[in-house]
């Protein structure tokens, strides 16, 4: 009786189908460190702040600019979503916006127009910003500035700086209500 008993749960364990293992929850993407971005876009910011215009004529200019490209350079609208309501509930359309910001700025930086006045410092910010935003939402494709002549680097400098300085302000808003 033990032996029929034996070989009868035998033939029942090769019947019954094989266990199913537990399926393994997919990883989930990194998650925008909100606090680590506030803290780098303040630094960017009073790193601005503290840069002397090395052609001091330039200080009060401002130019009227022709918009061949009305999205480039990349700036936050009002249509990249990035108004605290939005945010709290998606937020990746707006973060897509600030990482073309930023690669935009650090190509720039790293441009001619830069050759004869260096900002390490604001490519480092950017750089770490960059990485920060690159987690969640990878790298968007490079446009590189077209080559600018020697005389126009002056007008181009300051017009990158200050581009980048609003730029900053309104990304340093966006990242102190998500940090929040």
């Amino acid at each position: 009786f033990t032996m029929t008993l034996r070989l009868c749960l035998c033939l029942l364990a090769l019947l019954l189908p094989a266990p199913v293992p537990a399926p393994v929850p997919a990883p989930r993407p990194p998650r925008t460190d909100w606090i680590s971005c506030r803290s780098l876009s303040r630094s960017l910011s009073q790193l601005l702040g503290e840069i002397e215009e090395p052609h001091g004529v330039l200080k009060d200019i401002r130019m009227d600019e022709e918009v061949p490209d009305e999205d480039w350079p990349p700036r936050i609208r009002c249509s990249d979503a990035c108004d605290p309501s939005t945010l709290d509930t998606n937020n990746t359309r707006c973060l897509r916006r600030i990482l073309q910001g930023l690669q935009h700025y650090r190509d720039l930086l790293d441009s001619d127009v830069f050759s004869s006045h260096r900002q390490p410092k604001l490519q480092r910010a950017l750089e770490q910003l960059l990485a920060l935003v690159q987690q969640e939402h990878g790298r968007p494709p490079r446009r590189p500035p077209a080559p600018s002549p020697p005389w126009a680097q002056a007008l181009l400098q300051h017009q990158a700086l200050e581009r980048l300085q609003s730029f900053t302000a309104v990304m340093s808003r966006v990242f102190t209500h998500s940090a929040s």
